[in-house]
């Protein structure tokens, strides 16, 4: 249930920063922000906060959710986007502000998220097996019962 959260949180992010860097500064329309928006929060959720972010810290997060962004947003933009815009320029823009928010959502990631799972693998991974330790008798001897005294 905490993934669903995270990923609407993540949706949400993302598709206000492509609408206020796409919609409101290059006019692109509605169905074309949420196409962008939907499949970016998808690829980025699973590389950069699932795999990425547990690995390897906040800091490379954001920076792989930045290429992820401003890679992303650039082809899939090419593709739906129908508006005469300098994609390239918009493509960077709003990755900066993505990766930006990105930093405090990967705080809740880690808090939230992430936490959970690793309880939860640490309980299916980590079985608490113990040793008993004990000293062994001589089998040889006649009286088992007696050791000898130690030196």
């Amino acid at each position: 249930m905490e993934h669903v959260k995270a990923l609407l949180i993540k949706f949400v992010m993302v598709t206000a920063a492509v609408w206020v860097i796409l919609g409101l500064f290059y006019g692109v329309d509605l169905g074309e922000i949420l196409t962008i928006s939907t499949l970016l929060t998808i690829a980025a959720y699973i590389i950069g906060d699932l795999f990425v972010l547990p690995r390897y810290g906040n800091m490379t997060a954001a920076v792989v959710d930045f290429g992820l962004a401003y890679i992303g947003i650039w082809m899939i933009g090419s593709v739906v986007i129908n508006e005469n815009i300098s994609l390239g320029w918009a493509s960077f823009s709003t990755a900066l502000v993505i990766a930006s928010a990105e930093v405090l959502f990967h705080f809740y990631m880690m808090r939230r998220v992430l936490t959970q799972d690793q309880n939860r693998s640490q309980i299916q991974q980590n079985p608490a097996f113990a040793t008993e330790m004990a000293e062994e008798t001589d089998i040889h001897r006649e009286d088992h019962d007696q050791q000898p005294p130690r030196p």
